[in-house]
C-alpha cells in the first residue's frame, strides 16, 4: 500500500526553495545589487537559480506581495525603491501586530523555554566588543526564536500567519542593516537589542501582559530608527530610475486601454 504521506517532503522542499529564492532576492535589492527600476525576467532568475519557472513566479508574487516588486502588465517584475519611509510605515504594521501578538502570548509560552531565552540573552547583552561575527550571528538567531516564538504562541492563527508572512521581509532589513557603512559602526545595537528582548522575556514570565507589550514597543521602536537609517533617502531619484517609472506609467496606461476597447 503507497505511503500516503510520502509527497509531503518534496512539498516542503519546494516551500523552502522558493523563500531562499524571496531571501536571496531580498537581500540584493536592500544591499543595492539590484536597483530600483530593474526589470527581473523569469527565464534568467530560472537559469540563475536552476529551477524551473514554478518557484521564481512564487517568489515574485510573494515579493510583490510585501511590496519590494511591481508586477507591472507588459512589462513583467520590476523591482522598487525601498526608502527609509517606507521601512518606517513597514515597522508601524509591524508594531501593531507584534504588540498584539506578544500581549496575547503572554501565559501561554513554555517557562522553561523562557528561561532559556533569558540566559541567552543575558549572555549577549553583557559581551564585550568588538562583536566577532559568531555574537552577531547569534544575536539574529535569538532574535529570530523569540519572535517566532510569540507569534507560534499568541493563539490567533490570522495574526500568526501574517507574521509569518511578513518575517521574511523584517529580517531581511535586520540582516542589510548589519552591512551598510553607518550600522557597521554601531554595533552596540546588539547589547541594547538584547537588553530590549530581555525585557520583553522578563515580562512574559512574569505574566505582565502591558508589560510585554510596552517592552515591545520600546523594542520595535528602536529599531525603526537603527533600521531606516541604513536605506536611501526617498528623495534620491536617479534618471535612471525616473525614466524606468516613466516606463511603468505608460505600461499600466496602454494597458488600460487595452482592457477599456481604446485601442484598434
Amino acid at each position: 500500500m503507497p505511503n500516503s504521506h510520502q509527497p509531503q517532503p518534496a512539498k516542503r522542499d519546494h516551500g523552502l526553495l522558493r523563500q531562499k529564492i524571496v531571501e536571496q532576492l531580498l537581500a540584493e535589492v536592500f544591499r543595492g545589487r539590484l536597483t530600483a527600476g530593474r526589470h527581473l525576467v523569469t527565464q534568467e532568475l530560472a537559469e540563475r537559480f536552476d529551477v524551473s519557472h514554478t518557484p521564481i513566479r512564487e517568489a515574485l508574487i510573494a515579493l510583490a506581495g510585501i511590496g519590494i516588486i511591481d508586477l507591472v502588465p507588459n512589462c513583467g517584475a520590476v523591482v522598487r525603491r525601498v526608502t527609509s519611509r517606507e521601512v518606517i510605515e513597514v515597522m508601524q504594521v509591524r508594531r501593531a501586530l507584534e504588540c498584539e501578538a506578544v500581549r496575547l502570548a503572554c501565559g501561554r509560552i513554555d517557562l522553561g523555554e523562557l528561561q532559556r531565552l533569558a540566559a541567552d540573552l543575558t549572555k549577549l547583552a553583557e559581551a564585550k566588543q568588538p562583536y566577532p561575527t559568531r555574537l552577531i550571528e547569534q544575536s539574529r538567531n535569538i532574535d529570530s526564536r523569540l519572535h517566532d516564538l510569540i507569534a507560534n504562541s499568541c493563539g490567533n492563527r490570522f495574526l500568526a500567519n501574517e507574521l509569518n508572512r511578513l518575517k521574511i521581509l523584517f529580517r531581511a532589513f535586520r540582516d542589510v542593516s548589519y552591512t551598510q557603512d553607518k550600522a557597521r559602526n554601531d554595533l552596540r545595537r546588539l547589547a541594547v537589542e538584547a537588553r530590549e528582548h530581555l525585557a520583553i522575556v522578563e515580562a512574559l514570565c512574569a505574566g505582565d501582559r502591558k508589560g510585554a507589550r510596552r517592552a515591545m514597543l520600546q523594542h520595535l521602536q528602536g529599531g525603526m530608527k537603527y533600521w531606516a537609517r541604513a536605506l536611501p533617502d526617498p528623495s534620491d531619484v536617479s534618471p535612471l530610475e525616473e525614466h524606468h517609472r516613466r516606463l511603468k506609467r505608460n505600461g499600466v496606461k496602454r494597458h488600460a486601454e487595452i482592457r477599456n476597447g481604446a485601442t484598434k
